[in-house]
C-alpha cells in the first residue's frame, strides 16, 4: 500500500478546458469549503455501512458510508469528511477519480469533488435537462437521486440527461441510478431500480421487464450492475436475483442456478414490509470479477457467492456479524478483493477465507 502525508494540504485546483455544449445544464455551484477540523482514528469507525470503496491512483483508500460520511486511508491513519466539511451528503454512494486525480463523491444530495483539502459541489439534477445525450462529452457518471436521469460531468458542467424511457413503463417505476459500469468496448451500462440503459455513444437503448421475459410477480428492481472482462453483463436485482445477458442471449441466471427463492414464499408484515430472510442468490447489491475471472455476488440476507463459470459457492464473510448484508465488492489495485458490510466493516479475502482488512 502506498503511504501519503498524513495531512492533507489545502488548495484547490480544477482544470476547466471544455468548450461549452448547446444545451448546458447547471454550472459549477461555487460551493467550495476548506477542511479545517477532520477527526482521526487507528480503525475505520463507520457502523452505518459501507457503501463505497475506493483506491487512488497514489494507493490511498476511500470509504463511502451509508450515513457518516467519507474516510480516507493512507496507510497510516483515518480521516472523515462529512457535510460539515462539505460533503454534499453523507451517504455516499460512489467514488470516482478524474485524469487529473479529483476524487469525485456521488452522494443522495448531489456530487462532490474533492480536490487537494478542498470540497466543491453540484446540485443532484439541473433545471435544463438534455434530451439529446450526444451533446455531451465526458467519462464520469453520477446519480441524479430517485429522477428520470443521469448526470455526466464534461469537464465543465455537470450535465443531467434524461432517460428515454421504455413505452410499456409503469407510472410508478423508478428511474432512479443504482450504478453505472462499462464494457470492454466502452458502451455505458446504467442501472436503474426499473430498467437497464446502455449507451454507446449515438444510441440509448432501454431494456425493461418485457425485455428480460419476466414472468408473474417478477419485477426488476435493479441494485447493481457489472460489465465482465467477457462483456458479459450481470444485473443484480433486489427480489429477483441476477440476470445474465450474454451476447445475444438473456438468462434468468439466479432462476437457472436453482437460487431463487418464490416472493410469495416470504413473510410479510401488514404493511406487506418482508420480514423473513432468504437464503438464496435473491437480493443482489454488489457484483465484482476477481482477478482470476471469477464473478462475486453481494446478497442482502445471504452474504457472498462466488460463480467460477461452472457452479455457485455460497460464503459467510464473518459469523459474529448481526447482518450478511454486503453493499460494495471491490477489486483493488493489488489484486485484493474487498468487501463492504452493512455494520461499517471492509472484508479482504485471501484466497480462502474472510479478514477484517479496514
Amino acid at each position: 500500500m502506498v503511504s501519503a502525508t498524513k495531512f492533507i494540504s489545502l488548495a484547490l485546483l480544477l482544470t476547466l478546458n471544455h468548450a461549452c455544449i448547446k444545451n448546458q445544464s447547471s454550472k459549477k455551484e461555487g460551493n467550495q469549503y476548506a477542511l479545517v477540523n477532520t477527526l482521526q482514528a487507528d480503525t475505520l469507525q463507520f457502523t452505518s455501512g459501507v457503501r463505497a470503496i475506493f483506491q487512488d491512483s497514489k494507493g490511498n483508500y476511500w470509504f463511502g458510508s451509508h450515513t457518516e460520511g467519507v474516510s480516507y486511508f493512507d496507510g497510516k491513519s483515518f480521516q472523515y469528511f462529512t457535510t460539515r466539511e462539505g460533503l454534499a451528503d453523507n451517504q455516499v454512494r460512489s467514488i470516482q477519480e478524474d485524469t487529473n486525480g479529483n476524487i469525485w463523491f456521488g452522494t443522495a444530495r448531489g456530487v462532490s469533488v474533492y480536490d487537494k483539502g478542498k470540497f466543491t459541489n453540484y446540485p443532484a439534477k439541473s433545471n435544463s435537462p438534455i434530451v439529446d445525450w450526444n451533446e455531451t462529452r465526458g467519462d464520469l457518471w453520477f446519480n441524479a437521486i430517485q429522477d428520470e436521469g443521469v448526470n455526466r460531468f464534461d469537464g465543465t458542467n455537470m450535465n443531467y440527461l434524461l432517460f428515454p424511457k421504455p413505452a410499456s413503463q409503469n407510472a410508478a417505476n423508478s428511474y432512479g441510478v443504482t450504478e453505472v459500469t462499462k464494457d470492454p468496448d466502452g458502451k455505458i451500462w446504467i442501472a436503474t431500480y426499473a430498467a437497464l440503459f446502455s449507451y454507446d455513444g449515438t444510441t440509448v437503448n432501454a431494456f425493461d421487464d418485457h425485455h428480460f421475459n419476466l414472468n408473474g410477480h417478477e419485477q426488476l428492481h435493479i441494485r447493481s450492475v457489472l460489465a465482465d472482462s467477457k462483456g458479459r453483463i450481470w444485473i443484480g436485482n433486489n427480489g429477483i436475483g441476477v440476470i445474465l445477458i450474454d451476447g445475444d442471449s438473456t438468462v434468468h441466471f439466479s432462476k437457472v442456478q436453482g437460487k431463487l427463492i418464490p416472493i410469495d414464499a416470504f413473510i410479510f408484515n401488514t404493511q406487506h414490509q418482508q420480514t423473513s430472510k432468504h437464503t438464496g442468490l435473491q437480493s443482489v447489491f454488489a457484483i465484482e470479477e476477481d482477478a482470476e475471472g471469477n464473478i462475486w455476488f453481494g446478497d442482502r440476507d445471504s452474504g457472498a457467492w462466488r460463480y467460477d463459470g461452472a457452479s455457485l459457492k455460497n460464503f459467510t464473510v464473518d459469523e459474529n456479524l448481526k447482518s450478511k448484508m454486503i453493499w460494495d465488492i471491490y477489486l483493488d489495485n493489488n489484486g485484493n478483493l474487498l468487501f463492504g458490510m452493512a455494520e461499517g466493516g471492509v472484508y479482504r479475502f485471501n484466497g480462502r477465507s474472510f479478514e477484517r482488512a479496514f
